[in-house]
């Protein structure tokens, strides 16, 4: 053996050694999403919902709010021990915020787990998240916005149902809370969900909220998706969302439109939207141009990536960061119908 070849096999032993002894969260999980679908135990009236703040920290009154929403609605409520931990922006550290997601899938008496808030951080979690865990006491988790990174990563290595809908101490409105009660409690073999009166009243003073539909059609398909940014981030990772033959649905705010292309050229460069059943994009809330800059308008820069596609294509669906949206269960499978602008589920979210 020559000398060089000696280096070469001491090099690549040495490299697997370190490899072996990096840090679990510094590994992607060996596990992947079993081919058995796992729907949570329906909501009741009088069960207890886990209150926890898994990405950006909340206060005093957000938690008074939730807390007050939650009982209105006929509900239990269990703070987490960490709820009002701060750790510079986050909500606690990594393993407070994950703790706390731990113990209430752990909880036998805690029915649902509701997100108070998004914000940034939960990407953190997902490295370490004990997925057999969740697996083994599968439950409802609400959530959206930042949320989103626990909703793909879950359903992608612990086959669970999980829901894109509002957090616990936004705002609400009888359409947000009929849809999620609706998805939540009552299991149905078929639910269509039309889209929101208010917002088409809306869109007639504010173009963001208009339905539009870019490619028409029927489609069905699992529905995968969740924030904007938060999808493209996950892109290349062991959490990412495989949209093909999907109900691609994403929303984002507070975005100018050059990050909303470069976000999904990077969406359609990883798998390609042509892969996709359908793309359904919603209401993204402060997301045009400023007024000094040169810049493409919001439907200009999503007309890009829709417009050639041979798919059926929408905007302006009634969820993402505003007060009147529709709770979309993660992994379930959907029919997007762009002529009677609606989405329709095709099974059940909870048993």
């Amino acid at each position: 053996m020559s000398s060089s070849e000696k280096i070469s096999r001491r090099v690549f032993a040495s490299l697997a050694a370190a490899a072996v002894m990096l840090p679990a969260a510094a590994r992607p999980p060996s596990h992947t999403m079993q081919r058995r679908l796992i729907k949570p135990p329906r909501l009741r009236f009088g069960d207890t919902i886990g209150l926890i703040a898994p990405g950006g920290h909340t206060n005093d009154e957000a938690i008074e709010k939730a807390v007050a929403r939650i009982e209105q609605l006929g509900f239990r409520v269990r703070e987490g021990a960490n709820l009002r931990a701060v750790h510079g922006n986050y909500g606690g550290t990594v393993q407070q915020r994950r703790a706390d997601l731990h113990a209430m899938f752990g909880a036998p008496e805690v029915k649902a787990i509701w997100c108070i808030r998004g914000g940034s951080g939960c990407i953190s979690l997902l490295a370490t998240l004990d997925y057999g865990l969740i697996r083994a006491h599968p439950k409802i988790l609400l959530g959206y916005s930042d949320i989103t990174a626990l909703h793909l990563a879950i359903y992608r290595h612990a086959g669970l149902v999980t829901f894109h809908g509002p957090v616990a101490s936004s705002g609400s409105s009888d359409y947000t809370t009929q849809h999620m009660l609706a998805v939540l409690m009552d299991p149905q073999p078929v639910y269509t969900i039309a889209m929101a009166l208010e917002n088409r009243v809306r869109a007639q003073s504010d173009a963001q909220y208009a339905l539009r539909t870019v490619r028409q059609g029927q489609a069905s398909g699992r529905l995968i998706g969740g924030n904007l940014s938060l999808v493209s981030a996950l892109t290349g990772t062991p959490y990412a969302a495989d949209f093909r033959k999907a109900i691609l649905f994403l929303e984002e705010v507070n975005e100018e439109p050059y990050r909303i292309d470069r976000w999904m050229t990077q969406l359609d460069l990883a798998l390609g939207f042509r892969h996709a059943a359908a793309l359904m994009i919603g209401v993204c809330e402060n997301c045009g141009p400023k007024d000094e800059e040169l810049s493409l308008s919001l439907d200009d820069t999503l007309d890009q990536h829709l417009a050639p596609l041979a798919i059926p294509a929408v905007s302006g669906y009634s969820f993402g960061h505003i007060r009147n949206q529709f709770t979309l269960p993660i992994g379930i499978h959907a029919r997007l119908d762009t002529a009677s602008e609606t989405l329709t589920l095709l099974e059940a979210a909870v048993s």
